[in-house]
């Protein structure tokens, strides 16, 4: 049975689709058994393709994120993933406040902290700055990906 990892953001169109798409690019290279799905807290986006600036971004890197679409996160979201990785605390607080029993509400980590990243807990949001801020989040993202793959790998 596959594990199923979902990762979240405020609007799921710059974050939250680029961590999927990484995750998703990298596990298909693997051939791991892993489902993706990404998801925001808020509805302002629904059915939208990701930000263009983070679609050219990842494109850059040979990462096809195009065809993902924004959706809102649902609580029984909390059901049905293993893993539930918010970029920032306040959408990890937002989760956890739809979470129905304690297990769901700690299956809900910040994505930095769970692979232990050195400097940072928090993804920050790229949707008001430049191109380089795109670039930092890929980067860091992919970082973290690296890290959360050798977690799958001993599952």
């Amino acid at each position: 049975m596959a594990t199923k990892v979902l990762m979240v953001c405020l609007g799921n169109i710059c974050r939250s689709p680029m961590a999927e798409g990484l995750l998703r690019h990298k596990i298909r290279a693997l051939n791991l058994d892993v489902e993706t799905d990404s998801a925001g807290t808020a509805g302002y986006h629904i059915g939208s393709k990701p930000d263009h600036r983070m679609i050219d971004t990842a494109a850059k890197y040979g990462v096809d994120i195009s065809d993902l679409r924004a959706r809102q996160f649902q609580a029984s979201d909390l059901e049905t993933f293993d893993y539930v990785f918010a970029m920032d605390k306040e959408n990890q607080l937002n989760m956890q406040a739809l979470a129905k029993n304690e297990k769901q509400r700690n299956k809900v980590k910040l994505f930095l902290e769970q692979v232990n990243h050195p400097d940072l807990s928090e993804v920050p949001d790229p949707y008001y700055g430049d191109q380089a801020a795109f670039e930092f989040v890929f980067n860091l993202l992919d970082e973290a990906t690296d890290t959360f793959i050798e977690t799958l790998k001993k599952l």
